[in-house]
């Protein structure tokens, strides 16, 4: 993992790869510092992506498997869900695709 994560970086610095025993405890630390917790996911009370105001402090953007999302256990934690609209018959987009367009919008770039 480690040659592909530094293969795959374009950054003029190393990428911030956070690797975690319970990835639950570490939301949880995270939000009680400070941190919001954002879950790219569809869900009744998700902020669309154009909605999505651009980051003003410490964001953890939390994306789940293709297939089956953010696991249940995990979107207790989460501050707001982001949804991207979709046009067509797919339910989602690939995950790099979709962390890549919640990252640049929470950049204030989109």
């Amino acid at each position: 993992m480690d040659e592909a994560v530094a293969r795959g970086n374009t950054l003029r610095r190393p990428g911030c790869v956070h690797r975690v025993g319970s990835p639950l405890r570490w939301l949880a630390a995270e939000r009680a510092a400070g941190a919001r917790i954002l879950g790219v996911e569809l869900a009744d009370e998700a902020v669309r992506l154009g909605d999505l105001p651009a980051a003003r402090g410490r964001t953890v953007v939390l994306l789940g498997h293709e297939a089956t999302g953010i696991p249940p256990e995990a979107l207790d934690h989460l501050d707001a869900a982001v949804e991207i609209p979709m046009v067509g018959h797919g339910h989602s987009l690939n995950v790099a695709v979709a962390g890549s367009l919640v990252l640049y919008k929470l950049a204030g770039l989109l």
